[in-house]
């Protein structure tokens, strides 16, 4: 049997015993070459072999064994030598169909091939999955490569055109771009909004001693019958909205604060009171997007620490397969839930007849269970909290709710909503209203509450606002009324879960892919992390702007949504791959079918286009009127032209788009690009400026402008020797004119600032002392190696050939003597950040969430980073030291565990020079 994971194989291997040998591959052993080098030597000199792809024979992929896989095919071979029989038993998605065929076509067994599929690693679910073996399908199959040969035709077609035109090493792909798009159209959104101040009454309303409560809340609803405006009122444009039925007033100030005070003291009145029951449904189990975005609201996990946490308990045989877009529970899962439920909430809390959810998403895949806990029987949290911690108890524990909630009785209770009249002194009536929520039976909320989006608004299911119980026509006084000024927000950054969402509710992608493409847009540098708000960055603009204006269809949202529509239809076997993988790469004019074809085919689209991208026009965002910004091969800055003049400013790497304002950019262009002066250097003469620089503030000298080139005669006529004699040859042209020699421009010194430093305090001492850097300290008596003691971009540090120590504070650059860094070169050389653990940390943080050890943030000699004693991650752009979460930093500390140790250097010997022969003399004339 071959599965995908060592830990799954050691579980099941226990629960077959000695008749089978459970093997892993772990994952894929074959894919698309990733670069020329995997080329097998008779494709090389193919055209299509740089695509992985022949796409004038059918779209045949050419598939290798990856370098790292070779060893595991021969274990596997080997393994298959003393077997009767195969059993491939990868995941069970089109994924795992795929390395299914991919381990078939590859290792060729002589023996009887099955395929086995099992949705959790139990030993009923295992052996009953041997017990209903099937054969391959080959739709699912096609339907997974179909997949990979169009993200690879896509990434390799496109990604050269953001190469030649933006900036190297981008990327485009079918999914990562669009949802890139998205996050810079709401950010355009943002940058675009307009704030609106608008104001209302708060009053505190009181129904006497005898009603409890006595005081509780109202607010300002209407004026003379005309609605008092909300913020829902303001367009973008910070303008009232004057489209609609019911247009709304909007206070000002002043009008507030004149009604608050012709309201003091006058009398008030309920005009209604209206009851309703309240009945609120559990939520169905999770499937995996939903699983993604409520552990991103409730336990601030990524979506790929999400995923990564979900794997290990599915493989350990906590959960149920973790990739599903189904919400149903099997039988034996619904009557485990409900037995739960009983047992600890008692009978009231489960409904007479079980709860089936058959919603599935747009585009679904396979119909899996939803995720639960594995079993007939579900493990309690308290059950299992000494063999998992961490964040795989926290995920089970949120999933274990969950799955129980789902079958258990509905919330209950009563919303009331109570309208208040009253007429001002100066005559104006007015009403105020108020809204209240009580559960009289919680049901499924005793075992799990959905948590409301941070960003979203909105009130928890659990939420209640008790008001008194009241009369119609009974009468009421303000004990307050206070006046209220707010202002429009404009819409809210994705997060990491509402942008799983968004993508879901386009018909976007695949619920098992978004954790890697939320991960791949911020590896790529498309996206950062503001807190958990995700920030584009200058080149996502860049790039999607090249994208909507030269490829519009390919980033457009229905079409890729339709894309994911044929892809299934191939699932399906009811659309055959080579015609549509034909119309996506040649057009409609091939004689193929589906909406890629009729848009001209990728490899046209490609061609036509690229000439005429404008490299200038696409790397410039208009910001203001006068202002754009300008991504550059060093990163983005500002330009703009002032009295016929080019300005240019640095761009903070941290700076959101939406906060560069017109005031900000002032502030950055009236940083002076030619730096602040601060004297002569006595010794050379040369003025030392102080400049802002994208690495930091740094001093540097400005030389004088290089002496006008020199003449140097021709070239002397060009002689050939043959074996025989000497001959000169003289070109019969005119005399090739004297060269002229240009003088080289030597560089100037410069010096990175000290931290405490800065170009508005540094003074030309301070100056002086930083370009004297590097400083020679001595030679090593031993080896004769010259010991420097230089300045680094991560800190002050002494070099010895290759060799490089860390020194303790910058002053050690002007003071270290040669013993005593002699005396530093003696100690075994220290591993990471040898400084940063003998100084205080910059704050101390809560617990780590799985290994519960404190957490720090320390300033190493890279830059901050949170460490639990044992792993060091660091802060990424956008996250700040005085701002960092417990959560956050938990996250940071887990993806760095996920990536293991870090691969050791590894130096490749040198090949010794190749001895030239010796010169030959010329025979003798």
């Amino acid at each position: 049997m071959i599965v995908e994971s060592g830990t799954k194989a050691a579980k099941i291997q226990k629960f077959l015993g000695k008749d089978y040998v459970v093997e892993a591959s772990v994952g894929h052993i074959r894919d698309l070459p990733r670069g020329a080098a995997d080329v097998p030597a008779k494709h090389k000199g193919e055209a299509w072999a740089r695509l992985g792809v022949d796409v004038d024979n059918q779209f045949a992929p050419l598939y290798i064994i990856t370098p790292e896989k070779k060893s595991k095919v021969a274990e596997l071979r080997e393994a298959l030598k003393s077997v009767d029989e195969l059993l491939l038993a990868t995941d069970p998605d089109r994924e795992g169909e795929a390395i299914a065929w991919h381990l078939l076509d590859t290792l060729k067994p002589k023996v009887p091939v099955r395929r086995m599929v099992f949705h959790e690693i139990s030993e009923p679910a295992i052996r009953a999955a041997v017990e209903n073996l099937r054969d391959l399908d080959q739709d699912m199959v096609d339907a997974q490569e179909t997949r990979r040969i169009l993200d690879r035709l896509y990434g390799y077609e496109v990604s050269p055109v953001l190469w030649k035109k933006v900036m190297p090493k981008l990327s485009a792909g079918r999914v990562q771009s669009v949802a890139t798009r998205i996050v810079v159209a709401r950010e355009r959104e943002r940058m675009a909004f307009v704030s609106a101040s608008y104001w209302d009454i708060a009053a505190q309303m009181d129904a006497g001693a005898l009603a409890t409560p006595r005081q509780f809340p109202s607010r300002l609803v209407a004026i003379d019958g005309e609605r008092v405006a909300t913020g829902r009122d303001f367009g973008a444009d910070g303008r009232l909205k004057t489209t609609g039925r019911d247009p709304a007033r909007a206070l000002d100030e002043a009008s507030a604060r004149r009604l608050a005070e012709a309201l003091q003291g006058r009398d008030l009145t309920v005009e209604s009171v209206e009851s309703k029951p309240y009945t609120r449904k559990p939520y169905a189990p999770f499937m995996t997007s939903t699983l993604q975005q409520e552990a991103g609201r409730k336990l601030r996990f990524s979506a790929d620490r999400t995923m990564r946490s979900a794997q290990r308990l599915y493989e350990n045989g906590y959960i149920t397969y973790l990739r599903t877009d189904s919400t149903t529970l099997s039988e034996s899962a619904i009557n485990a839930a409900r037995s739960q439920a009983r047992e600890l909430y008692g009978d009231a809390y489960v409904p007479a007849q079980p709860r089936q959810y058959t919603r599935k998403v747009k585009n679904a895949q396979e119909a899996h269970e939803a995720i639960r806990p594995a079993g007939d029987t579900f493990r309690t949290p308290g059950e299992i909290a000494r063999e998992v911690d961490g964040d795989d108890f926290r995920l089970y524990e949120l999933i274990w709710q969950r799955t129980v909630a789902s079958q258990m009785a509905d919330a209950r209770g009563t919303t009331v909503s109570i309208r208040i009249a009253g007429t001002a002194a100066t005559g104006e009536a007015v009403t105020f209203a108020s809204s209240g929520r009580t559960i009289t039976f919680p049901g499924f909320l005793k075992a799990y509450v959905e948590t409301v989006d941070d960003q979203a608004g909105g009130e928890a299911d659990d939420a209640e606002s008790r008001l008194p119980e009241l009369t119609q026509g009974q009468a009421l006084t303000a004990a307050s009324l206070t006046p209220e000024g707010h202002s429009t927000n404009p819409p809210s950054r994705f997060t990491e879960p509402s942008l799983i969402k968004q993508l879901e509710d386009l018909g976007i992608g695949r619920p098992s892919t978004y954790a890697s493409i939320i991960k791949t847009i911020q590896d790529r540098g498309y996206v950062w992390k503001k807190g958990q708000a995700l920030v584009p960055s200058w080149i996502a603009f860049a790039v999607i702007g090249l994208m909507e204006h030269h490829f519009g269809r390919l980033v457009d949202y229905d079409f890729t949504a339709t894309m994911e529509d044929e892809l299934d239809a191939i699932a399906h076997g009811t659309q055959q791959r080579t015609n549509w993988l034909t119309g996506f790469y040649f057009g409609a004019d091939q004689g193929s079918e589906g909406s890629v074809a009729r848009a001209g085919g990728l490899k046209k689209l490609v061609g036509v286009n690229l000439e005429e991208i404008d490299a200038r026009e696409i790397n410039s965002v208009q910001v203001f009127d006068d202002v754009v910004v300008r991504v550059g091969r060093y990163g983005p800055y500002l330009e703009r032209v002032r009295d016929g003049q080019s300005q240019r400013a640095n761009l903070p790497d941290d700076l959101p788009p939406d906060e560069l304002t017109r005031e900000v950019a002032e502030q950055l262009f009236s940083v002076p690009q030619e730096g602040r002066s601060l004297g002569v250097d006595p010794v050379t003469g040369h003025e030392i400026v102080a400049k802002e620089g994208r690495y930091g503030p740094y001093v540097t000298e400005i030389l004088p402008e290089p002496e006008e080139p020199v003449e140097e005669p021709a070239p002397a006529p060009k002689t050939t020797r043959s074996r025989t004699a000497a001959v000169t040859t003289t070109s019969t042209t005119a005399k090739a004119p004297a060269r002229k020699k240009a003088v080289a421009k030597p560089k100037p010194r410069t010096g990175s600032l000290f931290k405490g430093m800065s170009t508005e305090t540094v003074t030309l001492e301070d100056a002086l002392r930083l370009l004297s850097l590097p400083r020679l300290v001595g030679n090593d008596p031993e080896s004769g190696d010259e010991i420097t003691a230089q300045n680094g971009r991560y800190g002050p540090y002494l070099k010895k050939g290759t060799d490089s120590r860390s020194l303790t504070d910058e002053e050690q650059l002007f003071t270290v003597t040669l013993d005593e860094a002699l005396e530093i070169y003696k100690q075994p050389k220290q591993r990471g950040r040898r400084t940063a653990a003998a100084t205080p940390p910059l704050r101390e943080l809560g617990t780590d969430a799985n290994t519960k050890k404190p957490m720090v943030i320390k300033d190493g000699r890279f830059g901050p980073y949170v460490t639990d004693g044992e792993t060091n991650a660091s802060l990424r752009k956008g996250d700040s030291v005085e701002q960092l979460t417990d959560e956050r930093a938990s996250e940071l500390l887990a993806e760095r565990r996920a990536r293991g140790p870090a691969p050791k250097k590894t130096t490749a010997a040198r090949k010794p020079a190749a001895r030239k022969p010796a010169a030959k003399k010329a025979p003798a004339k």
